[in-house]
């Protein structure tokens, strides 16, 4: 009985995952096709293959489609920067994780995603609400990789500052003018962080939280 329980949970797991990935993929077709506005809980739930009632039971609004994809972002990167370059700094391990994550989303869709969430002022403002629980989150990862006590403050830093990196790159997407990826700001993000956090080379260790204490 036992041993059987865990294959079914992870198997409805399974299932549940696949049907939240087919409406949120049912609702950004519809939404860049129609707008937010203009789609319906029920044309999703249609194209998606499953009933306005189940629908709900996944999802509390249309909104939450745009959401779930800003919230997934923050555990991928922290996923990562917990499996990250031992070798790495704290803030250098968050720049690779959000880089690595966000480059695995097409350019384009990157694009489309941001103007969907620009144009809802509701999705807008729990999107932004939504940074402070992934500063938490990233926090919580770096400290799972560097456990000391008296580092937590410096890391807890590092992601709010990581956090605001990101608030500045996606700002900056799809804007007049801005012809770069979302890839390309963050890079440019990090780097104009960077070179603010370091006076010299000398400091570069300890500013990042590196000077061998990354292991």
């Amino acid at each position: 009985m036992k041993k059987d329980a865990q294959p079914v949970a992870g198997l409805r797991q399974r299932k549940r995952d696949e049907t939240l990935r087919r409406i949120t993929d049912a609702g950004m077709c519809l939404f860049i096709e129609k707008g937010i506005d203009a789609t319906t809980v029920d044309e999703i739930a249609a194209a998606a293959g499953i009933s306005r009632r189940t629908f709900f039971h996944y999802l509390p609004s249309k909104d939450d489609i745009l959401l779930s994809l800003q919230h997934s972002m923050g555990g991928l990167i922290a996923e990562r920067v917990r499996h990250g370059d031992s070798a790495a700094s704290p803030l250098e391990s968050i720049r690779a994780a959000v880089i690595a994550t966000c480059a695995e989303v097409p350019a384009d869709d990157m694009v489309k995603i941001d103007r969907l969430m620009k144009a809802s002022p509701a999705v807008q403002a729990r999107k932004q609400a939504s940074y402070v629980e992934h500063e938490r989150t990233l926090f919580m990862a770096l400290r799972d990789r560097w456990p000391d006590p008296e580092r937590e403050t410096g890391l807890r830093l590092v992601a709010l500052l990581a956090i605001g990196a990101i608030r500045v790159a996606t700002e900056a997407l799809g804007q007049d003018g801005e012809e770069r990826s979302l890839v390309e700001l963050l890079d440019a993000a990090f780097d104009a962080l960077g070179k603010e956090l370091i006076g010299n080379s000398d400091q570069a260790g300890i500013m990042l939280g590196g000077g061998g204490a990354a292991g």
